[in-house]
């Protein structure tokens, strides 16, 4: 995207103040959206982001500056803007780059914006004319397909220069159901780093009934108990949940500044010995991964708890130099226009030995949490609570009826301590966006179907 020679002169100006590292990350992406919503194609949208970021170190201090004019002039003034935050005495610099060969793990079939809108379009209709055809309570079916081309360029004064493409497609459907006065509206999401074959392997048929059979069972929903009882969370619930609950937590954003509930427990038990939590950020094609980070570094398999065992925290380069640690391959940003920090990728609760069926069978009441939708977590403290917009009361090891106004309450230091039981059926699912400091960036989950012995629900009942 930008010649050696130029980059290596950027990242020269960048140092003469007197900082010890500098960074650039150029960036050009492409993105685009269509958007059905009551069987008409209601909008679309088409962007292109072009532009660099670069960043100064100075022992634990940083300076951060980004640009959109990629010309000599343009990336100098973002350096001299940068350099001169650390307000030192300038210094002659120079600067060489060696170009790293990056690993594709991720291969797609299909290029997304070959002149493939029809085809979407016609997609999009079809699995909005299922959810209709599901129920005469589907009042209203909304559809969404969105893809992005991104090519990053990373450079530093270490010598370090690497380039990637990153290619995502997602495909969103959300049917909304009416009875008496009752709504309730289901959604079904997926993606990858993939092309538009994302799209071909979609069972729309299957997609569209259950996501709208859900949401017709929803109006059924009675207002969810309150108190203190047994939780069961099956993937998707879990995924989302211990990814706000704990994930925020484990990344050094949080950690660096003595911001973490976990700070200072290297080793100790955190959590069940049932439960092992990684971040893996090298699934093939999982919509979190990435082949580098967003400092150019590989990403890879970060062991977050071990057994119960807190074994490290996700560290980007500027975090991990304030902990005293080495970086992950966990930094990432939304853009060139936001400095990166430490970030989760593909969060997931590993396997244990019980069945599904046998964790609900063994719960003699308590809430099974299907779909968690929004809340708060405060990572220093580690209270949190939850909203579950999906549920299910169990009663004597059965699930018996759906219910609404669920809330998840507690602390994940005690949370991750009840986990009593954990499922063999852990899946990665997701293809959600994480929103933090360094904007938001796709994110992917998984736990198996686990239950925690003592939870405290709200509830409207």
């Amino acid at each position: 995207m930008l010649k050696k020679s130029l980059v290596e002169t950027v990242l020269a100006r960048a140092l003469e103040n007197g900082g010890d590292f500098a960074e650039i990350f150029v960036e050009k992406s492409h993105s685009a959206g269509i958007f059905m919503s009551k069987r008409q194609v209601h909008s679309s949208q088409s962007a292109l982001n072009y532009g660099a970021g670069i960043r100064v170190f100075n022992g634990s201090f940083y300076s951060y500056a980004d640009t959109s004019d990629l010309s000599e002039e343009g990336l100098m003034r973002a350096a001299a803007q940068a350099a001169a935050a650390t307000g030192l005495p300038k210094a002659a610099a120079v600067v060489k780059c060696f170009p790293q060969p990056v690993e594709n793990r991720h291969q797609i079939a299909e290029f997304p914006f070959d002149g493939k809108n029809a085809e979407k379009i016609e997609l999009l209709r079809q699995a909005s004319e299922l959810a209709y055809a599901c129920s005469d309570k589907i009042i209203r079916t909304d559809a969404a397909v969105f893809d992005k081309v991104q090519d990053v360029l990373i450079a530093n004064s270490d010598g370090l220069w690497a380039e990637d493409r990153r290619i995502r497609e997602r495909f969103v459907l959300s049917p909304t159901a009416e009875s008496g006065g009752e709504t309730f509206q289901n959604s079904y999401l997926c993606g990858g780093l993939r092309g538009s074959e994302l799209l071909r392997g979609l069972a729309l048929e299957e997609i569209a009934g259950r996501t709208a059979a859900e949401a017709v069972e929803m109006l059924e929903a009675v207002n969810c108990p309150a108190g203190k009882m047994q939780v069961i969370m099956n993937s998707m619930a879990g995924g989302v949940f211990f990814h706000e609950a704990g994930g925020h937590a484990l990344e050094a954003t949080a950690a660096a500044k003595n911001a973490s509930v976990f700070c200072g427990k290297k080793g100790e038990r955190i959590a069940s010995p049932l439960v092992t939590m990684i971040d893996d950020g090298t699934i093939p094609n999982a919509w979190g991964s990435s082949n580098i980070d967003d400092e150019g570094l590989p990403t890879r398999k970060n062991v977050l708890i071990e057994k119960g065992i807190l074994k490290g925290f996700l560290a980007d380069r500027f975090n991990a130099r304030i902990m005293g640690v080495e970086p992950t391959g966990s930094s990432r940003r939304e853009s060139y226009r936001y400095a990166p920090t430490s970030r989760m990728n593909n969060t997931l609760i590993l396997n244990g030995n019980d069945k599904p069926e046998d964790i609900v069978k063994n719960t003699e009441y308590g809430v099974y949490a299907v779909q968690v939708r929004g809340g708060s977590v405060n990572p220093a403290s580690g209270d949190f609570n939850f909203s579950v917009s999906r549920a299910y009361l169990v009663e004597k090891g059965k699930i018996t009826k759906p219910v609404k106004g669920a809330k998840l309450i507690g602390n994940c230091v005690d949370i991750l301590k009840k986990i009593d039981m954990v499922g063999n059926d852990m899946s990665v699912s997701g293809a959600g966006y994480c929103g933090s400091k360094s904007g938001r960036v796709p994110v992917c989950h998984g736990t198996p179907t686990l239950r925690v012995s003592s939870m405290t629900v709200g509830g409207q009942k």
